[in-house]
C-alpha cells in the first residue's frame, strides 16, 4: 500500500500499552497519517484508559475481544492496526496470529508491539506503511508469524497450547484460574466442553469446578497478571439506584455496574478485580470472600465505603448462592428501595449464618 490512507482503525489490547505511555506516541504518529478510530474492549484495559484520562481519545463503550473489533472497524477503515504490549516477542506474534485467524480480515492488518519491540504486517499489502511505522517508532520490522498449530482437534478432544508462561504464573481461562504454570509451554485438553488434562502446569480443581462448559478453541486464555503495569487510580463520578450481584464474572463489571449504587461480589478474585473497576466508577461493594485468592492482579484498589465479609474456607460460593436466592431471587439486579449499604451488609452477614467469620469495612 503506497498510497496515503484516509481512515485507520486502531484496536488497542491490554492495559500495559496504556500505562507505559506508548499509546500516546503511536496515536500521535497515526493521526499524522490519517483519521483514526481507536477502540479498546478488554476489562483492565478500559480501567487503564480511565486512569490515563483517555476516554475522549479511545472508545471503551463496548466490551469485545480484539478480533471482533477488527472485523467491525475494517468496514470503515483502509487498514486496521493492532496495538499490543506483549511479555515477549514470541507471545506478541502469537497474539497477532490468533487475532488474524479469528478476524479473517479483508483489509490490511498490522501489529505494533512496543513491549516486544517490533512491528509486523499480519495480512494485506501495506509494506510501505509498516516500514515507516517501524522506523518512526524505532521498532524492529519482523516477518509475519507462521500459521499456528496451537489448537488441534481430534474428534471430541481439543488440545490448545499456551506459550510464554513463566513458572508460578496463574493460567486463567475466561477469567477463572485453572492452573499454575510449571513450564513455559502449557497444553490444555478438553473433551465435550470439559477440561480433562493440563500439561506443564499444576491444575486448580476448585477453578475447574467453576467451568460448566468450555469452548476451548475460542476461550480467552492467558498467563500471569491481568494488569502487569501500574498507574494511579482515577475516580469518576457515578450515580445509581440499583443493587447488583456479580458472581465470579468480574470481566463484566463495567456493564453490570451501570445504574448501580452498590454491588455485591462473590469470590476472592472477583471481589478484588471487580473492586478495582468499581473504585474507578465510585461504586462501593459488599464482597463475599473466603481467603482463596489467586491474585490475578497484584495492583488493586478497594472502592471507598466498601464492606468485605469473610466466610469460612470454601464457603463463599455457597453463601453467594444463598444471597442470590434470598435477596435477588431470579435476577442479579434489584432496586435499592431505600436500603443503605450497612443494611445490606448486615443482611448478607445474617444470610451467611454459621459460615460468617468477620466483617471488614474499607
Amino acid at each position: 500500500m503506497s498510497k496515503a490512507v484516509d481512515e485507520i482503525g486502531v484496536v488497542i489490547h491490554g492495559p500495559e500499552v496504556i500505562d507505559s505511555g506508548s499509546v500516546h506516541t503511536v496515536l500521535d504518529l497515526l493521526e499524522s497519517m490519517g483519521r483514526i478510530t481507536a477502540v479498546l474492549g478488554g476489562t483492565m484495559g478500559r480501567v487503564a484508559v480511565i486512569d490515563a484520562g483517555l476516554e475522549g481519545r479511545i472508545d471503551i463503550s463496548r466490551r469485545e475481544i480484539p478480533s471482533r473489533s477488527v472485523r467491525r472497524l475494517q468496514e470503515r477503515s483502509d487498514l486496521v492496526i493492532l496495538l499490543n504490549w506483549a511479555k515477549t516477542r514470541e507471545t506478541g506474534l502469537v497474539f497477532g496470529e490468533i487475532v488474524k485467524t479469528r478476524a479473517e480480515p479483508t483489509r490490511p492488518l498490522l501489529l505494533i508491539d512496543p513491549g516486544g519491540r517490533f512491528v509486523a504486517s499480519l495480512t494485506g499489502d501495506a509494506d510501505d506503511l509498516v516500514s515507516i511505522l517501524a522506523r518512526e517508532l524505532d521498532l524492529e520490522l519482523v516477518d509475519p508469524p507462521s500459521p499456528l498449530q496451537r489448537i488441534v482437534c481430534q474428534g471430541q478432544v481439543v488440545r490448545r497450547r499456551l506459550a510464554g508462561a513463566e513458572q508460578g504464573e496463574n493460567i486463567s481461562l475466561n477469567g477463572t484460574v485453572i492452573a499454575r504454570a510449571q513450564e513455559s509451554d502449557v497444553e490444555i485438553f478438553a473433551r465435550a466442553g470439559k477440561i480433562v488434562d493440563i500439561r506443564g502446569a499444576v491444575p486448580k480443581p476448585h477453578g475447574l469446578e467453576k467451568l460448566s462448559f468450555v469452548d476451548l478453541e475460542r476461550a480467552v486464555l492467558r498467563s500471569g497478571d491481568i494488569r502487569r503495569t501500574e498507574c494511579a487510580p482515577r475516580i469518576l463520578h457515578h450515580s445509581g439506584h440499583d443493587v447488583v450481584m456479580i458472581d465470579h464474572a468480574a470481566e463484566g463489571t463495567f456493564e453490570a455496574a451501570r445504574d448501580a449504587e452498590v454491588v455485591i461480589t462473590v469470590g476472592d478474585d472477583t471481589t478484588t478485580i471487580a473492586g478495582d473497576i468499581l473504585a474507578r466508577l465510585g461504586v462501593p461493594q459488599i464482597g463475599i470472600v473466603d481467603g482463596d485468592l489467586d491474585r490475578l492482579s497484584h495492583r488493586t484498589t478497594v472502592p471507598e465505603g466498601s464492606t468485605i465479609i469473610i466466610v469460612r474456607s470454601g464457603c463463599d460460593d455457597d453463601v453467594g448462592r444463598r444471597v442470590r436466592t434470598d435477596i435477588f431471587g431470579e435476577t442479579t439486579r434489584i432496586d435499592l428501595d431505600g436500603a443503605c449499604l450497612e443494611d445490606l451488609a448486615r443482611r448478607v452477614k445474617d444470610i451467611a449464618g454459621d459460615d460468617f467469620i468477620r466483617m471488614v469495612r474499607c
